[in-house]
């Protein structure tokens, strides 16, 4: 789903069988759990065959409970990284990405003869970043065209390397050390690198992490122990009104009796704030208020910084002065910089390569060679 549509059925591309039967459709694939690349799956026929890697499958699932962005298939085969999978007369072979979304693939797509590869979202710059060393490494040969996002590509600074994480970590334990009371950390509760730099950055700086069942759920679907859990030592799980609501309407108790004993209530709040860090969204802000633990507060914003300007925010922003917390931006782009993006073209060597993914495709010609543009909704033949 283009970010600049709205969700509605209307926007669903006029693909036979998206909406009716046709044996043509052998299926749908999802590359990453963001909602830009599945968002309007939900209007595809129940029975539609879904690609997409098992983690993936989880956590867009456990996301029904909390958002009306979440979604669930009855017909799902995994991808998994490095395995080729059979479908009709293609063959398609993951590559695991480093990317801000959790389990993502770029896809090499095998057909008559000929090789296309999409990129899929992926950056450098990530915890992730040895599987794009691999892909520069061991990159898939003979490809005739290259689908290649280009997020970054007219953004201000795109020319500058981008901070890695591990950099960015640096940034979070510079606030959150000179912060007297609680830190309220505005990132995606499906950003997982994020939350790992958020987690390493609290140890560093003796304060307790504070999640919300919803991040707590999607962290824990992942089937991954080595990432942050909401039963570890040194994290608490907090329950808005919100999700209570949902925990409630769907009589979903069992998933808050995973996280008893690590539990934190509104009435404890305030005396944690001063060696917390809260993972939030502006949802909360109610809660945080009643609990009147805001007191020396402060905000670290880890989004792009074009959604702070949305109208939308206006009362964030009011909302914030009213509290006095000072805001703060730590974040660094899950898309990758200009240079890895041209390293990452490089190592593919396609014989044709068209820009997807991007507002600025009429600039890919500046930075890329062999760019042929293709317009949304146009079939075409790989040469």
């Amino acid at each position: 789903m283009p970010l600049n549509v709205e969700d509605s059925i209307q926007n669903l591309p006029p693909v036979k069988g998206f909406l009716e039967r046709n044996e043509h459709l052998l299926g749908v694939v999802i590359s990453h759990p963001h909602q830009d690349h599945y968002g309007l799956s939900k209007y595809l026929l129940s029975e539609s065959m879904v690609f997409m890697g098992a983690a993936t499958e989880r956590i867009l699932k456990a996301a029904t409970l909390f958002t009306p962005s979440g979604v669930s298939f009855k017909n799902v085969v995994h991808l998994e990284s490095g395995k080729p999978l059979s479908v009709g007369p293609f063959t398609v072979t993951p590559y695991l990405n480093d990317h801000s979304a959790y389990d993502a693939y770029s896809l090499l797509i095998d057909a008559d003869g000929r090789r296309l590869f999409y990129s899929g979202d992926f950056r450098g710059h990530g915890r992730k970043a040895g599987a794009f060393q691999r892909i520069l490494k061991h990159p898939p040969t003979d490809v005739d065209v290259l689908l290649m996002e280009g997020t970054t590509i007219g953004r201000s600074g795109v020319e500058a390397k981008f901070q890695t994480e591990e950099q960015l970590e640096a940034c979070f334990v510079r606030h959150m050390q000179k912060s007297k009371g609680m830190v309220l950390a505005w990132t995606s509760g499906q950003n997982i690198d994020r939350l790992v730099t958020i987690f390493k950055a609290c140890k560093k700086s003796s304060r307790q992490l504070i999640l919300d069942l919803y991040t707590a759920e999607i962290l824990r679907v992942t089937g991954n122990p080595k990432l942050p859990q909401g039963f570890w030592k040194g994290i608490r799980v907090f329950l808005p009104a919100s999700q209570k609501r949902q925990v409630i309407k769907n009589q979903q108790f069992g998933l808050v009796d995973e996280y008893r004993k690590n539990r934190i209530y509104p009435s404890g709040l305030a005396e944690e704030a001063a060696r917390s860090v809260l993972i939030f969204r502006p949802s909360m802000a109610k809660d945080l208020g009643k609990a009147e633990c805001l007191k020396d507060a402060r905000l670290i914003y880890s989004l792009w910084s074009g959604y702070l300007r949305q109208e939308k925010m206006r009362p964030f922003h009011e909302w914030l002065k009213v509290h006095q917390i000072p805001l703060t931006a730590c974040h660094t782009s899950g898309h990758a910089s200009l240079d890895d993006l041209q390293r990452f073209a490089k190592a593919i060597a396609p014989k044709t390569l068209v820009p997807i993914h991007s507002f600025e495709t009429k600039r890919f010609e500046e930075f890329f060679a062999n760019v042929k543009r293709k317009q949304d909704g146009e079939w075409w033949e790989v040469p």
